[in-house]
């Protein structure tokens, strides 16, 4: 489980709750469920009006993915291509049938059955693409799902805003309701504000770093399949894999 996701919202909130009360403010003047109804579910209902119900079905999904530990192993993917690629140097591709059972990714077990199979690497590249547009397609929508999110809260926290102030200006004789009309007009503003920045906008972040992860990925094996196929050498091939790879994790591969 990735920890920092809800760990960070938590302590986001602990740290607001605690910048309310050390000054002596009374906690309770920042809770206001009118304030809340308007500002989350406001911008639940306009989430809801601008996607499809197959998206919106998968948004427990696409949140459960930002509390995940998402840490592809790069260094197994580099030794099990590398190792196919020996075997398919020494005793032919079609050696690589018996050990499409060891591999448990969809991806690399398609790309490496078409190779077997004597599939052009033209048609090979266009239809491994062809599955990586998808998956690209399915990670942004669900990253566009928060991103929205993340727009509409503020919105109609400022919407509550409006409401309050409408409020408090209709009853400007009444001097017992500017108060609770001002409260409910600034208590939006802040809603909208923390929904957005502390969960909506951070989770679409999330995403965006798992879905570039998973790209790495499976660039990493399509390149690899390719050069299975040419017959290539095989540490040229090692090294055309860490090519792809950060800096960082680079000069790991390179130290071991």
């Amino acid at each position: 489980m990735e920890i920092t996701t809800l760990g960070g919202i938590i302590g986001g909130l602990i740290l607001i709750i605690i910048g309310i009360v050390l000054p002596g403010a009374d906690l309770m003047l920042y809770w206001d469920p009118p304030s809340l109804f308007i500002t989350l579910g406001g911008a639940f209902a306009s989430t809801v009006v601008s996607y499809p119900m197959d998206v919106l079905k998968n948004i427990g999904k696409y949140f459960s993915i930002s509390l995940k530990k998402v840490d592809f192993d790069y260094e197994d993917l580099i030794h099990t291509i590398s190792s196919f690629a020996e075997i398919s140097r020494k005793e032919g591709i079609l050696a690589l049938e018996d050990k499409l059972s060891e591999i448990e990714d969809p991806f690399l077990k398609k790309g490496l059955q078409m190779a077997i199979d004597g599939i052009d690497e033209d048609v090979l590249r266009n239809t491994l693409d062809k599955d990586m547009e998808k998956m690209e397609e399915r990670h942004s929508l669900g990253k566009d799902v928060f991103d929205q999110f993340g727009f509409l809260a503020p919105a109609f926290g400022m919407i509550g805003t409006l409401l309050g102030l409408i409020m408090m200006l209709a009853n400007l004789e009444d001097k017992s309701s500017i108060g609770s009309g001002m409260a409910t007009a600034l208590i939006t503003t802040l809603y909208g504000a923390i929904v957005a920045n502390l969960i909506a906008i951070p989770v679409n972040k999330k995403l965006e770093i798992a879905h570039k992860k998973e790209v790495l990925m499976r660039e990493m094996m399509l390149e690899g399949i390719l050069s299975i196929i040419r017959g290539e050498n095989t540490r040229l091939l090692k090294d055309k894999l860490i090519a792809f790879l950060p800096r960082e994790m680079r000069a790991k591969f390179m130290e071991d």
